[in-house]
């Protein structure tokens, strides 16, 4: 899931439309490491510390690394709590987070707190507003938490005509946020590329040709993709991964970034999987490299951490 969106229920809702079921875990995680580099073959558990985070000619700036709160959503809005795990944040190196929900706070009381811990939400998943008064007030509270990105993080159909009103309303947004000086983008999971809407149009398709690529961006969340190429029996996911990018009218100026298990194809801390993360960002560089894990292998921190020393190194 991401900020709540079931990806992996859309994803297997629609390979059952389309007569394939779901291919069997084992031979997912056996592509995806197809695709993978050699260097990943033996992937560390962790990414040890030594003096600071991340050493060596790093192919990420730790000013463009990120990560998506929802990661850490057992924490900020359980026993932890918001405050502590966003200090732990901040001493793990982060200064830029992608906000998913508010927590009870309003935008002008989380700014001041993120600005006592030197981090800035620069990023957030919104989904497509109700009316327009909605859209105002998502705008103004993007600008006053200090946004440059706002991304609708999830939608599903199996009805063309609703991805179609959906690029429509998302070109009015995104125009209304340039207006505020946001760039507005869009945050993929696998069934986009799956669903099959008749006449050999998937949601992609029509979200590429759709939203106007002037105002709109996209966020490529990579394990989808790869999840996409794997379940369509892609034997080179990264280079389907990268055949998206640069296929898409949109820029693609953010990443999400979490790792492919290499036992059951699920999501991973970042290294420790099947992904080869060099291959793609030296092929396309982004604004924003932001971690993430749905189901964090130990611990949400844990995975933050280390997501944030394996981009960082």
């Amino acid at each position: 899931m991401c900020y709540g969106f079931d990806g992996d229920r859309s994803l297997t809702d629609s390979l059952a439309a389309r007569g394939l079921g779901r291919r069997t875990l084992l031979r997912g995680a056996a592509l995806g490491a197809i695709g993978a580099g050699a260097a990943f073959a033996a992937a560390p558990t962790a990414v040890a510390h030594g003096n600071g985070h991340g050493h060596g000619n790093s192919l990420v700036p730790r000013s463009k690394i990120s990560v998506q709160l929802y990661t850490l959503r057992a924490d900020l809005g359980g026993a932890a709590g918001y405050d502590a795990t966003l200090r732990s944040l901040a001493r793990i190196g982060y200064r830029k987070v992608e906000q998913a929900g508010y927590y009870g706070r309003t935008a002008r009381e989380l700014r001041r707190f993120h600005d006592s811990l030197g981090i800035r939400t620069t990023s957030s998943h919104d989904g497509i507003s109700a009316d327009d008064a909605a859209l105002a007030t998502k705008l103004e509270n993007a600008r006053i938490m200090g946004q440059k990105y706002l991304n609708v993080p999830y939608l599903a159909s199996t009805n063309a005509e609703d991805w179609y009103q959906w690029a429509e309303r998302m070109n009015v947004e995104a125009r209304a946020a340039r207006r505020h000086g946001l760039h507005y983008g869009y945050h993929n999971h696998a069934h986009e590329f799956t669903t099959d809407l008749g006449r050999g149009r998937t949601p992609w398709d029509i979200l590429t040709r759709e939203l106007d690529p002037r105002y709109v961006h996209l966020e490529i969340d990579l394990y989808w993709t790869v999840r996409a190429a794997v379940e369509l029996g892609e034997r080179d996911v990264e280079r389907f991964s990268l055949d998206v990018i640069r296929r898409a009218p949109q820029r693609v100026i953010q990443f999400h970034v979490k790792d492919r298990s290499r036992t059951d194809g699920d999501m991973a801390d970042l290294g420790t999987g099947v992904i080869d993360f060099p291959k793609i960002f030296r092929a396309h560089k982004v604004d924003e490299y932001i971690v993430e894990n749905d189901t964090p292998d130990v611990t949400p921190l844990q995975s933050a951490e280390v997501g944030y020393d394996y981009l960082a190194s």
